[in-house]
C-alpha cells in the first residue's frame, strides 16, 4: 500500500488540499519515526507507523475548511472518524483507527454527549502506541498554509489543549514525559 497514491484517489494532486494534507502529514510521520526510534519500541511497526501517519488526516475533504482548500459540508471536528470511514472502506482498518483517535488527545464519549459534539458517541481514545505516537506528533504541526514547516513548542500546544480542560493537558503532558521531547 502506498499511503501517497491512496491520497491522490481522493485528492487533485495539483490542489491546495492535497498540497496542505501531504506537506502536514510528511511533518507529523517524520516527528512519529523520531520518536520511536528515540524510545527504542523494538515492537513497533515502523511501516505501519509511517503509513497510518501519511494518512492520519485524510478525512479532512469532508470538511469546510475552505483556508486549508477542503471544501466539504462537516464540521473540522468531523475529519478523524470521517476518515476512519474512508479507510475502513479501503480495506484499512488498523490504519482507520488511527484517523479516528488522533484528534487532539482523544475524545472521550462522555464529551462527545456533554458538548454534543457531531460525532459518533464513542470513545476515541489513542489505545495503542503507535496511535499515541501519532496522535502526539500531529499537535506539533498545524495545516494553516503559511505555517505547514514550523514545529510548535510544547507551550504552544498546552495553551491550545488548555481550552478543553486541564484534563487535556495533563494528558499531553504525559506524553512528553513519555516520550521524551
Amino acid at each position: 500500500m502506498n499511503p501517497l497514491e491512496l491520497i491522490q484517489k481522493y485528492y487533485q494532486p495539483k490542489s491546495l488540499a492535497y498540497r496542505i494534507l501531504v506537506e502536514h502529514s510528511q511533518r507529523v510521520a517524520e516527528k512519529a519515526l523520531n520518536i520511536a526510534e528515540r524510545i527504542g519500541a523494538n515492537d513497533l511497526d515502523m511501516r505501519f507507523l509511517e503509513e497510518a501517519a501519511l494518512l492520519h488526516d485524510i478525512g479532512i475533504l469532508y470538511v469546510n475548511e475552505p483556508q486549508i482548500g477542503c471544501h466539504g459540508d462537516r464540521p473540522y471536528v468531523c475529519h478523524g472518524y470521517l476518515g476512519r470511514e474512508l479507510l475502513e472502506k479501503e480495506g484499512l482498518p488498523r490504519h482507520a483507527i488511527v484517523c479516528e483517535t488522533h484528534v487532539g488527545v482523544g475524545i472521550t464519549r462522555e464529551e462527545i454527549e456533554r458538548h454534543g459534539l457531531p460525532l459518533p458517541a464513542r470513545d476515541m481514545l489513542p489505545q495503542t502506541l503507535e496511535e499515541t505516537i501519532i496522535a502526539f506528533a500531529d499537535k506539533f504541526y498545524t495545516k494553516h498554509p503559511n505555517h505547514l514547516y514550523e514545529e510548535k513548542t510544547p507551550d504552544e500546544i498546552r495553551r491550545r489543549l488548555a481550552k478543553y480542560g486541564p484534563g487535556k493537558v495533563a494528558i499531553f503532558n504525559r506524553w512528553l514525559e513519555m516520550f521524551g521531547v
